[in-house]
């Protein structure tokens, strides 16, 4: 069983992070939004348990296994189950992601194009030390799974190191030199081809192909901004509740991520798909005009609505008969530079299913990828230009007492060989406005532009 305790001191996680940020393997899983969805902060450090994806072929601390990903976690988690006794996301488990590639193949579909970065198509790193921030109490707490050592000396060990970092911390990270160099922005589409490919779209929607999908443009950066100073502008200029920044040594994931894919506690399983986007205004008279448009929107609600019945028969396939439900179907939630149309769907879980279960019978998320959902994805490969990669795949825990938290995988770029990798899209349906679109994909990606800069 895993050992915890309330810490006796009080810092923030992204300035404890900073003293780990640039080690091998650890992972920051930030709630940089204060709302409701963001009360807690995830750090991770020291593995115990790698397992990846390579191209189709599992490896387990590097060592070539038979069988799959999801099979090998799955069974794990079942046989490694452990309760949490408080209200903490966790005390023992993994982090890790999915990229949409991995969705792809777990669908049967493969991609006509090359990969773009070569990553790993998904990874879960089990850790022995989590340490863990109460946002709204102000507190932090320390967790260690006894896997490398003795729980309770373990824990003092991850104490005696927390304090003796925070005691000799520099403040290097958070003040780096002013980049002398502009960023060189390439995207994957001119904009003609994109409105071209959007159209393309609406003619399948039209011919009864689909009723919705999701068109993604990739982009390019090279920047002399390093990853772990973007994400720092990013928590500070763009907070959002599901923000992350993994360091696996040669590639680095930047995350600030709005968009919660699923969450498992106590055996009920919640999504929240995003449908619809405004640009924020530049005072509250204009905020509340754009904020009231998204809200009335005909376009947006049926966008909506088509992906939260998509989201309700993926939970129904993992959850009891007639307990899925919609408890709220149009909110609107703001962020720094766009508001969103967002529902929330809920389920009870079906007794023996893991968290990695659920995961798997949710991923892809139906917000970005459209309806029905294979025929989109089939849509999807054939008319945009790039692999998405991790972009519209997943990053989030698993608890060892089969809780989970993932997000969709937007606003978020990955870093290899010094260059930069995001992507940016929407959702296409018989009514959407070409030019529209394309300045929603622009709004977007302005928030990670303008921290690489």
């Amino acid at each position: 069983m895993a050992d915890y305790k309330e810490w006796s001191g009080y810092c923030p996680a992204v300035d404890i992070y900073s003293s780990y940020a640039e080690e091998k393997d650890t992972v920051f899983l930030d709630s940089s939004l204060k709302n409701m969805y963001g009360n807690y902060s995830i750090i991770g450090i020291h593995p115990y348990l790698r397992i990846e994806d390579r191209n189709g072929e599992l490896f387990v601390n590097g060592v070539p296994q038979k069988g799959t990903l999801t099979g090998y976690i799955s069974d794990y988690l079942l046989h490694h189950e452990e309760e949490n006794p408080t209200a903490l996301p966790l005390l023992s488990g993994a982090v890790g992601y999915l990229t949409y590639d991995f969705g792809m193949r777990s669908l049967k579909l493969s991609s006509r194009h090359p990969k773009i970065v070569d990553i790993p198509e998904a990874l879960f790193i089990f850790y022995e030390h989590f340490i863990i921030e109460d946002k709204k109490n102000r507190k932090i707490y320390l967790a260690a799974a006894g896997c490398l050592n003795n729980g309770e000396d373990s824990l003092a060990a991850l104490e005696k190191d927390l304090q003796e970092r925070l005691n000799c911390r520099t403040h290097t990270l958070l003040q780096p030199e002013i980049a002398q160099k502009g960023p060189c922005i390439c995207s994957d589409f001119e904009k003609e081809e994109y409105l071209e490919a959007i159209n393309k779209v609406i003619n399948y929607i039209v011919e009864g192909d689909i009723y919705i999908t999701n068109m993604t443009r990739q982009i390019r950066v090279e920047s002399q901004v390093q990853p772990y100073e973007v994400f720092l502008r990013l928590h500070r200029n763009n907070p959002a509740p599901f923000s992350g920044y993994l360091n696996y040594g040669d590639f680095k994931m930047v995350c600030s991520s709005p968009e919660r894919l699923l969450k498992l506690t106590a055996g009920i399983a919640e999504t929240r798909p995003i449908k619809g986007t405004r640009k924020r205004g530049g005072n509250p008279a204009e905020d509340n005009a754009l904020r009231a448009e998204l809200l009335h929107s005909a376009k947006d609600r049926s966008e909506l609505l088509m992906i939260v019945d998509l989201e309700r028969n993926d939970l129904n396939k993992v959850c009891v008969p007639g307990s899925v439900e919609v408890p709220q179907l149009f909110e609107v939630e703001a962020y720094a530079t766009v508001f969103h149309l967002v529902a929330t769907i809920t389920g009870k879980l079906k007794e023996g299913v893991t968290s990695m279960d659920l995961l798997t019978a949710m991923f892809p998320g139906g917000s970005i990828t459209g309806a029905p959902k294979r025929r989109a994805m089939e849509i999807i490969d054939e008319l945009e230009h790039s692999r998405r990669g991790i972009y519209t795949g997943s990053i989030g825990y698993l608890s060892l007492d089969n809780s989970c938290d993932f997000n969709i995988v937007i606003r978020t770029a990955v870093y290899k060989d010094g260059t930069y990798h995001l992507g940016v899209g929407g959702g296409i349906t018989c009514e959407s406005d070409l030019e529209f679109e394309f300045e929603e994909t622009e709004q977007k990606a302005k928030a990670l532009l303008e921290a690489m800069k």
